[in-house]
């Protein structure tokens, strides 16, 4: 069956305050995926959202840009087609199988106006809203670089976490108070400075031996404790409630958290591994005051991750 007209077995939403880099996310993960070498792929569900992907892949690796913010909501889909373990039979005859798995992608990618719930937003916040109640995993992104900025990430969380709470609360699957979703926390832009000092102050940076580039890494187990140490320092005063708040309406079993970046750190090429001496992969642009530029080749860290841990809860796999 095409890809076009194929159903697929889970949805994931992606879901973040407005500007919060979900499409640049997005824009990495092929590039993560590739990189990887392994049996998980990105596709279009069409033909708008295939030449959609293509052009935000082809923006980071051979224009070095970022994509433009989001208007509204994108009107397009992704299908993550991969292959998982499987087994069936008796515990001492069990037979071992891959399952081909099919995961919708849907960005829900909210512009400014979608924080609040006036005027002509309306329709498209509903849509948002229906969006995350139909999915049953969601990537939440945290822009810490935007909350020590603007400090508006509390706001935006509240409304939708109440209005979606307020759909669903007749559901059986409402159960506790609980909203039904698994939720992966991506603290973002990881390759910032004032991100990556923070990290690095706690004692926090590890690098991945499996990694022949030594890029630094957050462990996962760690990136609740930098989530809780960046949202002191918010623009607004208020990011400590939206930790509080995402804890409230999901389960704590459900919410996992992931220090990501969609760049990377810069990684010479001649040298052909990670400088600590030489990391910003980030610079202004000497054209465009306020518009940055990517450096270098793009390195996607802990993109991929996120979303096959939901895909693990989604389909019943133990472990993490």
């Amino acid at each position: 069956m095409p890809p076009s007209q194929e159903r697929p077995d889970y949805g994931i939403a992606m879901w973040g305050a407005p500007s919060s880099g979900k499409t640049t996310f997005l824009s990495a993960l092929s590039i993560a995926l590739t990189r990887r070498g392994k049996d998980w792929k990105v596709i279009g569900a069409d033909k708008a959202a295939t030449e959609r992907l293509v052009n935000l892949t082809t923006l980071l690796t051979r224009n070095h840009a970022f994509p433009l913010a989001t208007q509204g909501i994108e009107g397009f889909r992704w299908l993550l087609v991969g292959q998982v373990p499987r087994s069936t039979g008796k515990r001492f005859r069990k037979e071992r199988y891959e399952e081909t798995v099919t995961i919708g992608l849907d960005l829900v990618d909210a512009s400014g106006e979608l924080a609040g719930p006036v005027g002509s937003a309306i329709s498209k916040r509903e849509e948002l809203i229906d969006s995350l109640a139909r999915s049953r995993g969601i990537v939440f992104i945290f822009d810490p670089i935007r909350e020590f900025e603007v400090g508006d990430t509390f706001d935006h969380t509240f409304a939708v976490l109440n209005e979606l709470a307020q759909q669903m609360v007749a559901s059986p699957e409402f159960s506790g108070g609980w909203l039904p979703h698994y939720v992966a926390v991506c603290i973002a832009k990881f390759d910032e400075l004032r991100v990556f000092r923070t990290a690095e102050k706690m004692h926090l940076l590890m690098a991945d031996p499996a990694d022949r580039l030594g890029l630094p890494r957050v462990a996962d187990e760690d990136a609740r404790e930098l989530f809780a140490r960046l949202c002191e320092v918010s623009g607004g005063g208020t990011a400590d409630l939206v930790l509080n708040t995402l804890e409230q309406h999901f389960h704590p079993g459900r919410i996992k958290y992931f220090v990501t970046s969609a760049i990377g750190f810069f990684v010479d090429p001649r040298k052909g591994v990670y400088d600590p001496d030489d990391i910003q992969n980030l610079l202004p642009s000497e054209k465009e005051p306020g518009s940055p530029r990517i450096r270098g080749n793009v390195y996607p860290i802990n993109v991929v991750e996120p979303l096959l841990w939901l895909t693990r809860q989604l389909m019943g796999e133990p472990g993490e």
